[in-house]
């Protein structure tokens, strides 16, 4: 039964908690991405999007199980050599990027929610990654599994409660809702924005030992992690098309159609997966500097080593952000995913098949 955790359960909720926090914290990706070609049409675009991830998700998985690369760094040397670095500078924009709008959304939250401090909320998430990043990888496999399926719980009993308090037969809704043009581009670039993180989380999946598994484990993990959408997009069939227009759709939502009670788990869930992200893009970064300094060695860094890495890139993402720097990212964010889908999507679905093709024949 632990085996099966640690094979199926583990690198999807990994990979979910990461994406989970942006994702589908405040819904305006759900809305932007999905709900805004239609409701049946955001459908479709939540299908396609499934697809797309559980097709790069297995090539992914497949090839660090053939070449026992598990971090990144080892996993494009292996995929497109020397050009490695390429996704290397990709990925630091995006961690900044990341980083420096956990913590600012964390701050946002705590102000804006319960009355504190917008910096004392941020300080207190970031000390929350640092903390869970010290205690080394199976802490933090452990807390983003557990928490994972936290988030789905709180996420499910949303569903119910707007199912129930909604004004209109929201199923009924969504079956005859319209089909808008651009849903299959939503969807494949809802895909490429998340899936930059998967090489990042590679440390997660060590313990996938066959290509049954990674089939398996890489189709779970594209499905699981389109759920949420799903359960967030046809309960927006009950604020439609009013919810298409606020800032945050799923307070908005809340607020209209569940109890504040609910809000208030939701507020607690929330600041819970901006941790998550951040610890488990700092856990990446970590693996991928252990591969460095401790090579072929099962461990990774030392509990201050770790700490340190963790507190250096907090601090540095935090004082990007409030320069403006995070910001100027932002605007280019069309063009990251542009980059890592040239850089890792397209190869690991064309040169990585054919390298694991031709090392099955070896």
């Amino acid at each position: 039964m632990q085996r099966l955790m640690h094979v199926y359960v583990v690198p999807a909720a990994v990979f979910i908690s990461v994406v989970m926090g942006g994702g589908y914290g405040t819904g305006r990706e759900v809305v932007e991405f999905f709900t805004r070609y239609g409701l049946l049409g955001g459908l479709l675009g939540i299908v396609a999007s499934a697809c797309v991830f559980a097709f790069v998700l297995t090539c992914t998985y497949e090839f660090a199980r053939v070449f026992k690369v598990y971090d990144y760094r080892s996993f494009f040397g292996k995929l497109i050599g020397r050009f490695w670095v390429c996704f290397e500078i990709l990925y630091l924009l995006l961690f900044l990027l990341v980083l420096g709008v956990v913590g600012s959304a964390a701050g946002t939250i705590l102000e804006g929610q319960f009355g504190i401090a917008s910096l004392f909320g941020t300080g207190t998430v970031l000390v929350l990654v640092v903390a869970l990043v010290y205690f080394g990888r199976e802490a933090v496999e452990k807390v983003l599994t557990l928490w994972s399926i936290g988030m789905y719980l709180v996420f499910l009993a949303y569903f119910i409660e707007v199912m129930n308090n909604g004004p209109v037969d929201i199923l009924d809704a969504v079956s005859v809702g319209t089909v808008e043009t651009g849903w299959l581009g939503g969807g494949l670039l809802y895909a490429m924005y998340n899936l930059a993180v998967a090489p990042v989380l590679l440390f997660s999946t060590r313990a996938i030992a066959s290509r049954a598994e990674a089939i398996a484990a890489g189709m779970i993990t594209g499905v699981a992690v389109m759920l949420p959408a799903v359960l967030f997009h046809i309960s927006y069939a009950a604020g439609y098309p009013a919810v298409l227009e606020q800032p945050v759709p799923n307070y908005w939502m809340m607020s209209n159609f569940t109890s504040p009670l609910l809000l208030g788990v939701f507020l607690v869930a929330l600041l819970g997966t901006l941790v998550e992200t951040g610890a488990g893009l700092v856990q990446g970064l970590i693996e991928r500097i252990s591969a460095v300094v401790k090579p072929g060695a099962e461990e990774t860094l030392s509990h201050p080593a770790r700490a340190a890495i963790a507190v250096f890139t907090l601090t540095l993402g935090g004082l990007l952000g409030s320069l403006g720097i995070v910001s100027l990212v932002a605007k280019g964010y069309s063009a990251l995913s542009l980059g890592f889908a040239l850089v890792y999507i397209i190869p690991v679905c064309t040169l990585g098949v054919a390298k694991i093709v031709k090392s099955s024949r070896l």
